[in-house]
């Protein structure tokens, strides 16, 4: 079941998941789907740690590949976040469109999920920066990774903003490298 939704999502989008449509696929009456998931957001959440786990790898990916200098480490892991997104657009921006009702918590383990992706950027800061602590690095890191999901996120945008890919990799990097120096600098 959570194959066939993710499958959904990644054809038409988060608005394109209907139960109804997935009960069919799977060959169950649509009150079914509900004996699987307690209801939609926990559907969505799990196809969204599916996401998260092949996020990771790719990242991963990017940490092993190349230059192992921090800063080169970074740009490849900015880079590597936009290709995944723009190779999984409707998938990765399901992670971003859902919205829990507001009387429900997002669970544990999925927080876990997003939280667990941090280690690296984390990681490649920390030694940038040995001084710093476990909280001004974690605040440095959600801060780099802000700047270049705003630039994915416009950048992707399928209406006027988009950028062509090959020179979205490229400003991402300059965006990157450029905070880099400055944090750097700052600290010197």
């Amino acid at each position: 079941m959570i194959r066939a939704a993710e499958r959904m999502i990644a054809e038409r989008g988060l608005a394109g998941l209907k139960t109804r449509d997935l009960a069919r696929e799977i060959g169950c009456a649509n009150g079914a789907v509900y004996n699987l998931v307690a209801d939609v957001d926990e559907l969505v959440l799990c196809i969204g740690s599916r996401t998260l786990l092949r996020l990771d790898e790719a990242l991963s990916a990017a940490v092993r590949a190349g230059n192992p200098s921090p800063q080169e480490t970074l740009v490849r892991i900015a880079i590597a976040y936009c290709d995944f997104a723009a190779e999984n657009l409707e998938l990765w921006r399901a992670l971003f469109e859902h919205r829990i009702e507001p009387d429900k918590e997002v669970p544990d383990w999925f927080v876990d999920d997003q939280l667990k992706l941090f280690r690296h950027i984390h990681a490649p800061l920390a030694a940038l920066f040995p001084k710093r602590g476990t909280e001004e690095l974690g605040i440095t890191a959600r801060s780099l990774f802000s700047a270049v999901h705003g630039m994915v996120a416009l950048g992707l945008e399928q209406r006027l903003v988009a950028v062509p890919l090959p020179a979205l990799r490229k400003e991402i990097a300059l965006l990157v490298r450029a905070m880099l120096d400055g944090l750097i600098a700052r600290a010197s």
